[in-house]
């Protein structure tokens, strides 16, 4: 699939309507997929890109989490773009990363992957996007919650039930996270002292 997102766009910009196109008439999890790939990526060096990531993120699993069979996205949203040469560059850097998992995927548990799993399963990834907003404003910050989405969408992707329970565990980080820069911050415990 990075492949393909590699080769079936071009030009000197490519926009996440045009991402969504190589992966969308396949399922759910290589959405998912797509979407915690760029959250990692070079690609939100861009200044408000995680930003805007999430926010599609949030709108797509939202509707996951409705049951709808055809997620819709704002054209706003959808017309952003970004430089191919950093399409590129994510695709060969995540290149390796790829072959460690296609090693270590497997069909296990897959009714982890279907309804009803599959509405908690987004409704995880919208905690996620939420997240990502106030920890978009720490350097690094959105790492965890992306990679939380990203690991969802590969589970999803491989009817991996193992995979989807360790992406949880990086939702746990990054909550984690979000709550140590509350007390920091702020003064105040946002989860009761988790």
């Amino acid at each position: 699939m990075l492949d393909k997102l590699a080769e079936e766009t071009e030009g000197e910009e490519v926009s996440v309507k045009d991402l969504l196109d190589v992966v969308r008439s396949r399922s759910f999890g290589p959405v998912i997929f797509l979407l915690g790939f760029i959250a990692i990526s070079p690609l939100t060096i861009i200044p408000g890109a995680n930003w805007v990531v999430a926010a599609i993120t949030l709108i797509f699993t939202a509707q996951i989490v409705l049951g709808l069979d055809h997620p819709w996205l704002p054209q706003r949203l959808l017309k952003f773009k970004f430089k191919r040469e950093h399409l590129i560059k994510g695709t060969k850097g995540a290149r390796g990363w790829a072959e460690v998992f296609d090693r270590m995927l497997a069909p296990r548990l897959p009714f982890l992957t279907r309804k009803p799993f599959l509405q908690l399963i987004a409704l995880i990834c919208v905690a996620a996007a939420l997240i990502t907003f106030p920890l978009g404003l720490v350097p690094f910050g959105p790492l965890l919650p992306g990679i939380t989405i990203l690991v969802f969408g590969l589970g999803l992707m491989a009817r991996d039930g193992v995979v989807i329970m360790l992406a949880g565990t990086s939702l746990f980080g990054a909550l984690l996270l979000l709550e140590r820069l509350a007390e920091k911050w702020l003064g105040i415990s946002i989860f009761y002292g988790i």
